[in-house]
């Protein structure tokens, strides 16, 4: 079998398997976030954190919960990290440092799970089980629960509320990222992932030293890892480290588990707001864009330029011959259209215009699905902006879902699709301006500038993927990165809540012959349009600059 022929079967495997799920799964989660009903432990999480779960909220109430949990989710890993020479179970590693420990702190309670450490040379069971791996469940079930706010913002007419914020982040912990994570971990070991609590020990002598490996709970962190996009590894290798994924079969599994609920809450928006059409066109966009760019990614690599491609029938540089190129590829994109940032191969290696698909996944707004909620939230902001763009263009007040479109509502949607690419783009600037900052590229000319672009690029977007060739692990970059990801994280969930807000209030608007049929074919197309023009105008400059130079030089 050809390697091409692999990889399409692999993609069409990946469609089936997301297509059964999307529906039991998209319904249950609809239902978990509109029950009455508290199960028994998550009456007891309620009193231990003195919530009351039937308390309606207001976005301010709403915001004011997300920011204090995550306020003392950042505190306690920070401090977690900085006793961990103190603690039992640390396998003998030191305590982090103050800024690694913030940069640490910030990236996986922002759900970017940015690693400027070796992981196995750094943190220990206490660390990676009791800090890190719990961060991945409620990072990721803080954004499915700002997500559920917004949508029921649309749902709602009449009043401000929009739920209870203890309520959705203990449900999508208990009921749904729970359950799944306990399968999909079960499944990776079956497939030769480790679980344990083993020590370091050594495998082997090589070249007159020894090679030491550490135990760990791994397959149970990768699943959450990836059902929650979050992408941090228990290995520095992350996804390619045989540990954390021994093989093809893992490999797609692991790719499942990223893209299941991001498209899969498609159809709970669409449950929710009462139209499962409208959840369809979302899909539509979502799935177009993605295929699309794994298209695009598998001709980029698989594409013979001179003796040393040929030989190996693509670029496998960087690459697991595990995975194969096709393996790599799709993984590659999953991840950076989503929030993920696991690897199972290095971006920085990938060629040139192969490592600028991966930088403009993240660069749309991580919305093709997205992260576990992110992205949904992220591609109805976008909805809202083709909807504003279409109402321009024929004359009329704007509306999207029975809710009018006005001066409030596109000044929060205009503030949150720009909030991101200042980060980035200001953040990059500063550091090619700085001394010191450049140091830390192991390459020159375009190539350089892609792994400083790249690295704010993942960091502001919440990813945590990185070019491998960047030194990150610099005051400088700990500090700003772990600000870039806390006001990429953060910031834009203050727009979508005030946004969930004013649509909450608003009272819907009857139908007309003249009203946009945003559940048909002709308005997704419209949103492709809009998410690829809007991101092509604000990156393309800085774009210019890194992954497009570098591939029309090669």
């Amino acid at each position: 079998m050809s390697p091409v022929l692999a990889g399409v079967l692999q993609v069409l495997a990946l469609v089936v398997a997301l297509g059964l799920a999307y529906r039991p799964l998209g319904d249950y989660m609809a239902g978990v976030y509109s029950s009455t009903k508290h199960l028994r432990v998550e009456k007891w999480i309620y009193k231990a954190v003195g919530a009351d779960p039937n308390t309606q909220m207001r976005w301010t109430a709403y915001l004011r919960g997300v920011l204090a949990f995550s306020a003392v989710s950042v505190l306690f890993l920070y401090l977690l990290q900085r006793l961990q020479g103190s603690l039992p179970g640390s396998l003998g590693f030191a305590s982090i440092d103050p800024d690694q420990a913030f940069n640490t702190a910030a990236s996986f309670v922002a759900n970017t799970n940015w690693q400027s450490y070796y992981g196995e040379q750094a943190m220990g069971h206490v660390v990676q089980t009791g800090g890190l791996a719990v961060q991945n469940f409620v990072s990721a079930a803080v954004g499915m629960a700002v997500a559920v706010a917004l949508v029921r913002g649309f749902a709602r007419s009449g009043t401000g509320e929009l739920g209870n914020f203890w309520s959705d982040l203990v449900r999508g912990t208990v009921r749904i990222l729970l359950p799944i994570a306990v399968v999909g971990a079960l499944l990776l070991v079956a497939c030769g992932a480790i679980q344990n609590f083993a020590g370091i020990h050594e495998v082997g002598q090589f070249m007159g030293g020894s090679q030491q490996w550490n135990g760990g709970a791994v397959a149970s962190q990768e699943a959450i890892k990836e059902l929650g996009t979050n992408g941090g590894g228990y290995f520095n290798a992350n996804s390619s480290h045989p540990f954390e994924n021994p093989n093809g079969l893992s490999n797609l599994l692991e790719i499942f588990l990223i893209l299941v609920i991001p498209f899969a809450l498609t159809r709970t928006f669409g449950r929710m707001v009462g139209s499962l059409k409208q959840g369809y066109a979302i899909l539509a966009t979502m799935g177009v864009i993605w295929l699309g760019f794994t298209t695009l990614m598998m001709w980029t690599e698989f594409a013979h330029h001179g003796p040393a491609f040929e030989i190996a029938g693509g670029a496998m540089e960087g690459k697991e011959t595990r995975f194969g190129i096709a393996g790599s590829s799709i993984f590659a994109v999953a991840t950076t259209l989503t929030s993920t940032g696991a690897v199972n191969s290095f971006h920085d290696s990938y060629t040139g215009f192969g490592g600028g698909i991966t930088m403009l996944g993240m660069q749309l707004g991580e919305i093709a699905p997205g992260g576990v909620g992110s992205g949904l939230y992220g591609m109805l902001v976008m909805a809202i902006i083709a909807v504003f763009i279409a109402g321009l263009m024929v004359g009329r007040t704007p509306e999207y879902l029975g809710k009018k479109i006005g001066t409030r509502e596109i000044k929060l949607a205009a503030c949150y699709i720009l909030i991101t690419p200042a980060l980035v783009l200001c953040f990059t600037a500063a550091a090619m301006a700085l001394p010191t900052p450049p140091h830390s590229m192991t390459n020159t000319g375009a190539h350089g500038f892609s792994e400083i672009l790249y690295a704010y690029t993942s960091g502001a977007n919440n990813n945590g993927s990185a070019f491998a060739g960047l030194n990150a692990d610099t005051q400088w970059f700990n500090t700003t990165i772990g600000l870039a990801m806390l006001l990429g994280r953060f910031l834009p969930m203050v727009f979508i809540l005030a946004l969930a807000g004013s649509l909450a209030e608003q009272k819907p608007v009857p139908a007309t012959v003249g009203t946009l049929g945003t559940h048909k074919p002709l308005f997704s197309g419209l949103l492709v349009g809009t998410i690829l023009i809007t991101t092509g105008l604000t990156y393309f400059p800085a774009l210019a600059l890194g992954p497009l130079a570098e591939g029309l030089a090669s």
